[in-house]
């Protein structure tokens, strides 16, 4: 029996992402002969180390959905706290959203996509699409993401791995930052300047003294 059909919902639509992530990985590995499958391992100390502490958090955000959609019982630490069943259902729509937005931006990066750093390898600085208001549009949308999970099962596990979860992307994303500017100097930073980290912004245009 389904105890709750939006956490079943939430809980697909990750395994159907984290599925998508891995055979995108394994897709560039074999045509492009990147090696590590596109930085799935990153080739620098500091990446492999952010990757140990976040695929066991991938694994644990897909499994706490499932847990609540079949449970009979749980631990309290894995028993939601609070249960609003209109919310639930709003958090499947803005998850179904950022999940169908991340596949554009999926589709933008082109071979360009990479989920780590590797400072031997110089890739095509992409600045359309959504890449021309957010610098990090795929970041912004696993934080929408890991919030609407978090909506739909919030349990104290929950709030734990999302709270790593959101701070691990905002330490690699700062990370990229520095590594793209190096890459690309002058035209990343002006290209950081005029777009926002996560979410649109609008800058005002110095005025010419």
């Amino acid at each position: 029996m389904i105890h709750s059909w939006p956490a079943l919902i939430i809980g697909c639509l990750l395994l159907a992402y984290w599925a998508r992530v891995v055979r995108m990985a394994y897709k560039f590995r074999r045509r492009d002969k990147i090696e590590l499958g596109a930085n799935f391992i990153p080739p620098e100390p500091v990446g492999r180390l952010l990757r140990l502490m976040w695929i066991p958090l991938v694994v644990l955000w897909i499994v706490f959905p499932l847990l609540e959609a079949m449970r009979e019982r749980l631990p309290w630490l894995l028993n939601p706290m609070i249960q609003w069943p209109v919310m639930s259902w709003i958090a499947v729509v803005i998850a179904a959203a950022a999940f169908a937005a991340t596949w554009v931006c999926w589709k933008r990066m082109g071979k360009s996509w990479r989920m780590g750093i590797n400072p031997a390898e110089k890739t095509q600085l992409i600045v359309s699409g959504p890449y021309s208001y957010v610098r990090h549009p795929i970041y912004g949308l696993s934080s929408a993401l890991m919030l609407a999970t978090l909506a739909a099962v919030l349990s104290p596990m929950m709030i734990l791995v999302a709270l790593a979860h959101l701070s691990l992307l905002q330490w690699e994303a700062r990370r990229e930052e520095n590594h793209l500017s190096r890459l690309h100097g002058q035209a990343y930073r002006d290209y950081a300047d005029r777009t926002g980290r996560f979410i649109p912004i609008r800058r005002r245009r110095r005025s010419a003294s």
